[in-house]
């Protein structure tokens, strides 16, 4: 049961984790062009492989809405990861992620986290000051009623996960550089850790029941939670659509036994047409 809600939390968080690393160092406050609008759909299967045993456990689904706080524009992105009804017996896990980003910048402004594994509960969240350059954390146990909160320095590159998914998908690919590898920082929880990546170039990829694609791949390594070794740090592969949407098609990650695996299923109201996939 752990293993199992285990593999589905590091998927989301890998979503976040890989995409957002290959951020360049401009200033993230100028305006540019969105890969994404509102109405925007992403829906993934979650599976877990070990030795001949590959079976879909879950799905992870995002979605994109435009809406208007006051004078200003914000996205409201909403990730929700559930267990496939057979799977509820065994592990019964219902998590969403809320995270809301300045239209025009795409710069967060809170992010809210909602765990429900089985008995287990928790709420989340950072709020963000940007005049100030600090995140706010809080972390709340609701079985048990403790609670802890942090203050963090932020630099302009230092997002959470969700934030920075999306804003890898309006980075131009010219600035991806082969075989060179670069380091950024993630706020994750009470702690700010580096994440290490490198483009291994473009790929021809397959994804089960939607095609062929031309995708960007990437390897990446998240840091230890110490933040001073990537040594036993988390290691990913991914692919992206090689195209102006920039979306995650597959994702892979050996763990401590087998591998998980991510797919895409569906995507609905894309702002480009989907021009990777190989007709």
């Amino acid at each position: 049961m752990n293993e199992a809600c285990y593999i589905i939390k590091r998927w989301m968080l890998w979503m976040g984790v890989l995409l957002p690393a290959v951020l360049t160092a401009q200033n993230k406050t100028e305006a540019r062009e969105m890969a994404f609008a509102g109405g925007e759909k992403l829906v993934y299967a979650v599976s877990y492989k070990v030795g001949i045993v590959h079976s879909d456990v879950a799905e992870v689904t995002f979605n994109t809405t435009l809406e208007r706080v006051g004078e200003q524009k914000i996205y409201r992105i909403e990730a929700n990861g559930k267990t496939y009804p057979f799977f509820n017996w065994f592990f019964n896990l219902n998590d969403t992620y809320v995270s809301r980003l300045e239209a025009e910048t795409l710069r967060p402004l809170d992010l809210q986290i909602e765990i429900r594994e089985g008995g287990y509960r928790v709420s989340s969240g950072y709020r963000y000051d940007w005049s100030r350059k600090q995140v706010s954390t809080f972390f709340f146990n609701h079985k048990r009623a403790d609670s802890s909160r942090h203050v963090m320095t932020l630099s302009d590159g230092s997002f959470d996960a969700l934030a920075l998914f999306f804003n890898l998908r309006c980075e131009d690919i010219d600035h991806f550089v082969k075989g060179e590898n670069r380091t950024l920082q993630m706020v994750l929880e009470d702690t700010i850790r580096p994440i290490r990546y490198r483009f291994e170039g473009r790929e021809k990829k397959t994804i089960k029941d939607l095609g062929k694609f031309n995708t960007l791949k990437f390897v990446c390594q998240l840091a230890t939670s110490s933040g001073e070794s990537f040594k036993d740090g988390s290691e990913f592969t991914l692919w992206i659509s090689d195209d102006k949407n920039k979306i995650p098609l597959y994702i892979e990650s050996p763990i401590r036994v087998g591998s998980i695996r991510g797919r895409l299923l569906n995507a609905e109201k894309l702002k480009y047409p989907l021009e990777s996939m190989i007709r």
